[in-house]
């Protein structure tokens, strides 16, 4: 598809282009938001269904699961039908799913509702990356990422304080998820009218069909439509490459580790938070809920410094070396400053969760935690897809379902090692293991361009991985 040709995405107005990443990201902030909400009636549920501590942590360990399912079915099947049949398809199920759990009776059908809501709610987890690579060029797509990357953080982050408030308020819980699917069911619409088809490969279909229908010549055809790979190989194809190129892969598995753990800690917090201030300090489930907000303060000053400092200079950067590309080392600059940040935080939350202690001490912790998981993850996100290229989606694949069992798993012992251990020990347990994980974004600035070139999947290996030397009077006037 020519670059001016108006069905390309890429050449739609910068101001549809913007409401279109906002949306992708508001489809993620749904998926996300709905991970973290029971967390705020726990207690509700565990009266209504008469289980324990650990089976109602499984409402939220359920719904991550189901993270690790859906990425690995919603990314080939966007790649054989187009993005927006998979929104509309997967919403519309998500939605039904969060009418399941709202009627649910029995403690079978409300996990197995949430498993499968979660399952659905992978869509936009896994599609919207795929829909900012659709529209957006190289350079621009930076600033697209880092207001997207805050999504998927934001979500988990308010679902405690809106559950928890609405339990306070007396509301019965089926009314969260009866607010999760007038949620969905409106996302729901706005893909319906708003959302346009971004893959090119689907558009050329549906422009093909339509000369087919209005000329009656057969000849017009997409190169989609003669795919010599049948769906079910394709589909086998796809779902074991992502584990091949993580297994071959060193720096990948490292990558991987430091974010799976990053992710899991997030959603371990749902339980430890509680213990701290709920149980330490004594406040109700709403205002409990509020102690995540530093998280999502956090998240957004990074992504505002990213685009105002970073940005710009990796723009620069750029320009130098030109015609090349830059290398992805490039990209770990941020993590540099984020991983210090990350570790501190856990030693900061912990040693001061004492209840004699302020609250606002282990409350203010969760700022620099949400600021340094942003530039972490933009960076290891971005230095992922630099380095691997044309794997790029195989490998961030691999990522999302690691990263998913670790989210899925890490709340189902948080509970009894915050309790165990109590909370001091227990977050210097996590801050020495983010100590051990600190050195890796500094390990791949350094020997990153000796492993690419060993690299079967890495094809940036050969190329220069320094600022080129300028030849003498080339900048002078």
């Amino acid at each position: 598809m020519k670059p001016d040709d108006p069905d390309n995405p890429k050449a739609w107005s910068r101001a549809y282009r913007w409401y279109v990443t906002m949306f992708a990201a508001l489809l993620v902030l749904n998926a996300t938001f709905a991970s973290s909400a029971p967390s705020g009636i726990v207690r509700e549920l565990m009266l209504k269904f008469t289980f324990g501590t650990e089976v109602a942590t499984l409402t939220i360990a359920l719904f991550v699961a189901g993270y690790c399912v859906g990425p690995l079915l919603w990314g080939p099947l966007s790649e054989q039908y187009g993005r927006k049949p998979i929104f509309l398809v997967s919403f519309f199920a998500y939605t039904c799913f969060q009418v399941g759990c709202a009627l649910s009776q029995n403690t079978a059908s409300i996990l197995i509702f949430r498993f499968l809501g979660g399952t659905f709610a992978a869509a936009p987890l896994a599609n919207s990356g795929a829909v900012m690579s659709d529209i957006w060029d190289a350079d621009t797509r930076g600033k697209a990422m880092a207001l997207f990357a805050v999504a998927p953080f934001a979500g988990p982050t308010i679902g405690p304080a809106i559950s928890g408030f609405m339990a306070v308020a007396g509301v019965s819980w089926r009314w969260v998820f009866w607010l999760l699917t007038i949620f969905a069911g409106v996302c729901l619409v706005f893909i319906v009218l708003t959302l346009p088809e971004t893959y090119v490969p689907a558009i050329l279909v549906a422009r093909a069909r339509r000369l087919r229908k209005e000329t009656g010549d057969d000849r017009y055809w997409a190169p989609l439509e003669r795919s010599e790979m049948s769906f079910a190989p394709r589909l086998k194809h796809i779902l074991a490459r992502p584990f091949t190129v993580l297994f071959r892969e060193p720096m990948l598995i490292a990558i991987t580790l430091y974010m799976s753990f990053m992710y899991g800690v997030m959603y371990l917090l749902f339980e430890a938070y509680p213990i701290v201030f709920t149980l330490g300090h004594h406040f109700n489930a709403g205002i409990s809920g509020l102690m995540f907000l530093p998280i999502f303060v956090g998240a957004l000053v990074s992504v505002v410094l990213y685009i105002l400092i970073f940005h710009p200079r990796y723009h620069r950067t750029i320009q130098q070396f030109a015609p090349n590309p830059v290398p992805p080392e490039y990209r770990l600059e941020i993590c540099m400053w984020g991983a210090p940040l990350y570790t501190i935080s856990f030693f900061w939350f912990g040693w001061t969760s004492y209840p004699s202690v302020s609250y606002w001490a282990p409350l203010m912790a969760g700022f620099p935690m949400g600021f340094a998981i942003i530039w972490i993850f933009l960076g290891l996100f971005n230095y992922t897809i630099d380095a691997y290229l044309f794997v790029a989606a195989s490998a961030l694949s691999s990522m999302t379902v690691v990263r998913s069992l670790f989210g899925a798993g890490f709340p189902l012992f948080a509970t009894q090692m915050y309790e165990t251990l109590n909370p001091r020990w227990a977050s210097t347990l996590l801050g020495c293991i983010a100590l051990v994980m600190m050195p890796i974004p500094f390990l791949l600035k350094r020997y990153g361009s000796r492993l690419r070139k060993h690299s079967k999947y890495a094809p940036t290996g050969d190329l220069p991985h320094t600022l080129p030397v300028k030849e003498k009077g080339a900048d002078e006037v």
